[in-house]
């Protein structure tokens, strides 16, 4: 009984091997059939996620897909990173592994763009841009008091923190100036508008607003203030929600039953 025991124990061992290394390799294939065919600078990061690869494999279909891949945006010049979650994907398990894969049937998509605070400054040509949380979340530091966790939802306006060289900094300190923003989602675009301006950011200087001549505060929100074209999230969604996590700002969408080109990963 108990060899018969370890022996079982071998087995299930050896099960567990095998189903992780094809699984590994399967997505080894995807991930540069993704890089070649969507052009990308380095492979991205694939994960075929569930309870046993080879069980989902033997019905061609996959629960969970997971890819992330950073890559030049069509529609917007710098380096942005890339999210998408497939589901009920459909795939037979000759094409996963010899890598031909092309088109994809999937029951749903949940595609992302994540822009991050460096393409943030070169989009409003504020190099030190920050994204901050609202105002009102000042208890537990990660957001509003100078933190940067979860800061927006995009229902609720964001803080926007970053230096304008052509305000006077002597008598503050800082050419700093800390505004108030609305985040959304308008067709394809996404839409930063200034406000107004935030207090002052826990010990962080900045100059006050009633320091800016009312005469030049709308200049200074115009600084604050963009459109974002995002035309498409991966593998042709369109986004319907954006919101701010840290210091990023995220586009989001989903598609359901569609059939997705892998080239589509980051093109129009």
């Amino acid at each position: 009984m108990r060899k018969l025991i370890i022996g079982l124990l071998i087995l299930a061992g050896l099960a567990v091997v095998i189903d992780f290394s094809v699984a590994a390799y399967s997505e080894y294939r995807v991930s540069r059939a993704l890089r070649q065919g969507a052009d990308l600078p380095a492979d991205p990061s694939v994960a075929i996620r569930g309870v046993s690869f080879l069980g989902q494999a033997v019905g061609g279909r996959y629960d969970d897909v997971w890819i992330r891949a950073s890559g030049n945006f069509p529609h917007t010049p710098g380096e942005y990173e890339f999210e998408a979650n497939l589901t009920g994907v459909r795939i037979p398990l000759h094409d996963l592994v010899d890598g031909s894969l092309r088109n994809v049937p999937a029951e749903q998509v949940a595609s992302s763009l994540r822009i991050g605070p460096t393409e943030l400054g070169r989009l409003f040509s504020i190099p030190d841009l920050q994204v901050r949380g609202p105002q009102q979340d000042k208890s537990d530091g990660t957001g509003g008091s100078g933190g940067s966790g979860m800061t927006s939802t995009g229902d609720e306006p964001l803080c926007l923190l970053g230096s304008l060289p052509e305000l006077p900094a002597t008598q503050y300190g800082s050419s700093k100036v800390f505004v108030q923003a609305d985040l959304s989602v308008d067709g394809d675009q996404v839409k930063v508008v200034a406000t107004g301006f935030c207090a002052q950011p826990g010990n962080e200087k900045t100059i006050p607003e009633d320091a800016i001549p009312e005469a030049i505060r709308p200049a200074v929100l115009a600084r604050f203030t963009r459109t974002i074209d995002i035309k498409e999230l991966p593998f042709g969604v369109h986004p319907t929600k954006v919101r701010a996590d840290g210091g990023w700002i995220v586009a989001e969408g989903k598609g359901v039953n569609v059939t997705i080109d892998l080239d589509r990963l980051q093109q129009p």
